[in-house]
């Protein structure tokens, strides 16, 4: 049956739709148009895979980068849908057996960057063959006032001035309202229902901290206590940047790889394709990184600079957690990022009404930061959507924000920059404000202004706390012509007068969040870090053969739901979410050996032991064994023996001997006296040592179960 549900079942591995997937794919399927915004990992791509599978002829999608286009027919191709790309990386032999396959009807889903679809080769190919549909992936890519913005993708109007009877669709994780109305205007949408599945992302916690003196430390103090060992994307604003803390993360022994424009293409390319296909890297890296990448189980999103706008950050923190496990966003903000990200846009080429809007945007950004309520329904709001009570998974929910009467202190401050003639920056006035007898206020005779030493109650990190705040409000101004001194403005003068009262958030001097819930799922039980790590080792192991990412065998998620289902036939694996008719054929018995290995005939053994065993059995050796469970050689040792002597394991799979060896070890224990029975220490001596006391016991074992069988 060739229905939509029976290709999610049988395909996919999905037992239902979620959200307006199946609205979407019906309408599409009848043959209209449609505009699709879902959240990152809301299922976006099935709103097109499952009606070109469905309709007759290929689907072709309009992918932004090549890098996004190559996993998605890798993944697909794992599927067993017949799909293939179109793009500058293919010899001219290569493109041409792609246009042979799709004239002869041999593909489901093509592939292909908006610039060659408009090239009057591609068109002129797409008029012989039969098209099911056409999808503009990150469609918000149209918009000339985004982030993404790509000039290729103003031309794609031409799809339904040329293929008027072909249905498109439209997809894209991030549109503002103003974002969405470009999209239908520019690609002629006006008359496509839009499908809008929310913007929330449940699964990621969010949490924004103040900038201490050192950022890198707070960064490595998230990482090795949330996400110790997890994949995870670190944002920098400039490239120096990313390579400095890529490289002094790798000197704290993380995984860490940087990625920017200025990079190489080669070593871009890697060190891409090592974040895709290991568990545990971690990409340092510029805006550059992240559009199109399909990777479902980064566990985190870190930035230590703050964004230009909501969009971007919703866009970049939205890479985490898109298998729906739990993720976290973590941000470390302060006042220089302002300066900085003001500065950026005051210098920039763009016009006057494109400043503006860019000045609007970063100024929501900074209210994100300084919200002190629920962060997911001001980010949410942000584009229009409600969110009727506090998320509960966000750091101003789980550690509310304390607030202070900050009136007196801002008066101080606004006081400050206007005594001292608005010539000065931060760091400058609180010196000032602290009463410090530096050799500059000396000079400029500062120690004799009336705010000298007037706020010693406060130090100098609740200073700047108070300065960012205010930066923040818009109640001071940044010149930025005179490096980044501090302005008075009209918006000072209700403050300065006493006319209006400010209350400020109250920074937190630690970060108190908790261990994220998937680390705390995987500590739960050792047996269960010990099978997610057997299933892992298996996946990258069919992974390595094929030269695909891990998580295109299966998703964590899957593997997650293996480990707590255990089941014991395909047509219980057939059952978990993710394993479709393809994957449970190519790689069900596999997974299943591993379960029943790891659970079979160890109900006699202490639990420790069975622990080795299981490690044992999953080809672990005795060296390895003792390094994953911090116990001696020795110890794993008398473990294997004990299951030698219940025949649970053979001695020759333990040990290296011949079999003459074997026989002879034998025969000297059979021919202690009986009073030395229990001792191995003859025998070690009879050998003189030849033997250690490790490989004695296990002998001494596989006879035991020998005699007593």
């Amino acid at each position: 049956m060739n229905t939509p549900l029976n290709i999610l079942k049988t395909v996919f591995g999905y037992d239902s739709f979620r959200g307006q997937q199946q609205a979407a794919i019906e309408h599409l399927i009848s043959g209209q148009d449609a505009l699709v915004l879902m959240p990152t990992g809301g299922g976006k791509s099935l709103c097109y895979q499952i009606p070109a599978l469905v309709r007759e002829g290929v689907g072709i999608v309009i992918s932004p980068l090549i890098a996004l286009m190559q996993d998605q027919v890798s993944a697909l191709l794992q599927l067993g849908v017949k799909a293939a790309f179109l793009n500058s990386t293919l010899t001219m032999e290569q493109a041409r057996g792609i246009e042979q396959q799709l004239l002869n009807n041999e593909l489901d889903l093509l592939y292909i960057a908006p610039e060659r679809l408009t090239a009057p080769r591609t068109l002129e190919l797409f008029s012989r063959i039969k098209v099911a549909l056409f999808a503009i992936d990150e469609a918000h890519c149209v918009s000339q006032w985004g982030h993404d913005f790509r000039a290729d993708y103003l031309q794609l109007s031409i799809l339904h001035e040329r293929f008027p009877t072909i249905p498109r669709i439209a997809l894209t994780a991030t549109a503002d309202e103003r974002t969405r109305q470009e999209i239908i205007v520019r690609l002629k949408l006006e008359h496509a229902p839009l499908y809008l599945s929310g913007f929330d992302r449940p699964n990621i916690r969010y949490a924004i901290v103040q900038k201490q003196k050192n950022p890198r430390q707070q960064l490595l103090a998230f990482m090795r206590n949330q996400h110790d060992g997890d994949a995870g994307i670190v944002y920098c604003l400039s490239r120096k940047k990313v390579e400095e803390i890529a490289h002094w993360l790798q000197s704290k022994n993380i995984n860490a790889l940087p990625y920017h424009a200025g990079m190489n293409s080669t070593d871009r390319q890697k060190n891409q394709q090592t974040f895709l296909r290991q568990d545990s890297v971690v990409i340092v890296a510029t805006i550059a990184f992240g559009m199109g990448i399909d990777k479902p189980n980064v566990r985190f999103v870190a930035h230590l600079d703050i964004p230009k706008s909501v969009e971007a950050y919703y866009q970049e923190t939205g890479r985490a957690g898109r298998d729906g496990l739990p993720a976290d966003a973590w941000m470390a903000y302060g006042l220089q990022d302002v300066v900085t990200m003001r500065r950026m846009l005051a210098g920039s080429d763009a016009d006057d009404a494109h400043k503006r809007l860019e000045l609007h945007k970063l100024d929501a950004m900074l209210a994100l930061c300084e919200q002190v309520h629920c962060r997911r329904q001001t980010l949410l709001g942000y584009f229009g959507d409600l969110l009727e009570q506090p998320c509960g998974n966000c750091d101003t929910c789980l550690e509310p924000v304390q607030t202070w009467d900050g009136t007196v202190a801002a008066q101080q401050a606004l006081s400050c920059i206007y005594r001292t003639g608005s010539r000065f920056g931060v760091h400058y006035l609180i010196d000032v404000l602290q009463g410090k007898e530096t050799e500059k206020i000396l000079n400029f005779n500062h120690h004799q202004q009336s705010t000298f030493g007037i706020g010693k109650e406060l130090d100098e990190q609740q200073w700047h706390s108070v300065f960012r705040q205010l930066v923040a409000r818009g109640l001071v101004a940044i010149n930025f012509e005179h490096f980044g001194v501090l302005n008075l403005i009209e918006a000072s003068r209700p403050i300065l007068r006493g006319e209006q009262q400010l209350i400020l958030r109250k920074d937190n001097k630690t970060e108190k969040l908790k261990p994220s819930k998937t680390a705390m799922t995987r500590s739960r039980s050792n047996n269960n870090t010990l099978l997610w790590d057997a299933l892992r080792a298996k996946r990258r192991e069919i992974a390595d053969d094929q030269q695909v990412p891990p998580y295109q065998i299966f998703h964590d998620a899957t593997l997650m739901a293996m480990m707590e289902q255990k089941p014991t036939s395909l047509t219980q694996m057939a059952e978990l979410s993710g394993i479709g008719q393809r994957k449970l054929d190519l790689y069900g018995k596999k997974f299943l050996a591993i379960i029943s290995d790891f659970f079979s005939g160890d109900e006699g053994l202490s639990d420790t032991a069975a622990e080795s065993i299981r490690l044992f059995r999953l080809g672990f050796n005795i060296q390895k064994i003792a390094e994953q469970r911090a116990l001696k050689n020795s110890t794993i040792y008398g473990h294997l023996a004990e299951a030698i002597s219940q025949g649970l394991l053979v001695l020759a799979d333990v040990i290296d001997l011949s079999e003459p060896e074997i026989k002879q070890i034998e025969a000297s224990i059979l021919n202690l006296p009986e009073e030395q029975k229990n001792s191995l220490k003859p025998i070690f001596e009879q050998f003189e040592g030849l033997y250690s006391y490790e490989i004695l016991r296990c002998v001494k074992a596989a006879l035991q179960y020998q005699i007593d069988s």
